[in-house]
């Protein structure tokens, strides 16, 4: 092909902007809070713990009961030494 004729690419001068890895927020609007759990939500059908670190939220992998994600984020506390 004649490379005369080929068209240039669009924004070749444009800077590359890198990508920075999305810190977990707080729960997401459409979670559910967990009645008699203090960090447990509902997300997508699974139960899935919230533990606010330093000034990030941590979330938990998702879990089939809520005990077993109130427990991951009472670990959690310990293990960052987070006070109530």
């Amino acid at each position: 092909m004649n490379q005369s004729l080929m068209k240039p690419f669009r924004q070749q001068n444009r800077r590359v902007i890198s990508y920075v890895p999305r810190v977990e927020p707080a729960p997401p609007e459409h979670a559910l809070k967990v009645d008699g759990f203090r960090d447990v939500w509902q997300l997508r059908g699974k139960y899935v713990a919230f533990v606010l670190v330093g000034e990030r939220f941590r979330r938990s992998p998702p879990f089939p009961v809520p005990e077993s994600a109130q427990r991951w984020a009472m670990q959690t506390r310990q293990e960052e030494d987070i006070q109530d």
